[in-house]
């Protein structure tokens, strides 16, 4: 049994912001940087799933892509109990399709029996890489998941998954499968000390990327939006505010 666990080590804005001379990124001097929540959950999931089935051979592989500085992150799920870890070399930041288009060969490579990424990341928070990153390996996807009951031999997964309005979707998904796992799915563990020491000894595989395509965006510039004149509250019955709002478009588009 392997599983793939994608993560992502993301920026943390602080109280000031600078932005580098381009105006396209955040200056790094004012950032601080972590392991994604979202993909913590995900790490200790496939843990859990792992320490439950007691196989020999069985084992857990995070991937990620970016710099030496994402091994940071890298390193705290190897000291949470991680088998192994994969840096795909990547010094430029990305967007969603093109971080799927450089996970895709290594997920590939490794024909893991599940692939797990987050939700989505924090800093980024579109939800993206791993939908992409199911339709570049042919396989099915499961979303939101909040509980999973999986039997390798079956070949077949019974998963849980968050909708909106609170509402629990129960469906059964054929494996491999990729699903991005919710907060809330467990509690992750924290790494003792003597783990900690350990992952930092433990060797990071660093491959080249492949080819990543044309990216889904490009930023143009970034900018701190000038303050307004603050807020009008609208009084009366809704056709009043309807008619006031109508009549502050009308202005705003003069």
């Amino acid at each position: 049994m392997k599983i793939v666990v994608c993560v992502k080590q993301v920026a943390v804005l602080g109280d000031e912001v600078e932005f580098t001379a381009d105006a396209r990124d955040v200056d790094p001097d004012y950032l601080d940087f972590a392991l994604n929540e979202w993909d913590s959950y995900a790490t200790e999931e496939a843990l859990r799933i792992r320490e439950g089935l007691g196989g020999e051979g069985d084992e857990v592989v995070v991937v990620s892509v970016g710099d030496e500085q994402v091994e940071n992150a890298m390193r705290r799920c190897l000291a949470m109990g991680a088998d192994r870890a994969i840096r795909v070399d990547y010094a430029r930041s990305a967007d969603p399709i093109t971080v799927a288009r450089l996970l895709a060969p290594i997920a590939e490579r490794e024909s893991p029996d599940l692939v797990f990424c987050g939700v989505q990341s924090s800093d980024g928070v579109q939800a993206a890489t791993g939908t992409a990153l199911a339709e570049l390996l042919g396989l099915p996807r499961v979303a939101v998941v909040t509980r999973i009951e999986w039997d390798p031999s079956a070949g077949r997964a019974t998963v849980r998954r968050e909708l909106e309005g609170g509402l629990i979707d129960l469906t059964e998904v054929d494996t491999p499968a990729l699903l991005t796992i919710q907060t809330g799915i467990n509690q992750p563990r924290y790494a003792n000390l003597r783990a900690i020491k350990q992952a930092e000894q433990k060797e990071i595989e660093v491959v080249s990327p492949a080819e990543q395509g044309e990216p889904a965006y490009r930023v143009r510039r970034m900018f701190a939006p000038s303050k307004g004149e603050g807020a009008e509250i609208l009084a009366g019955g809704p056709a009043d505010i309807a008619r006031r709002i109508r009549e502050i478009v009308e202005e705003r588009l003069k």
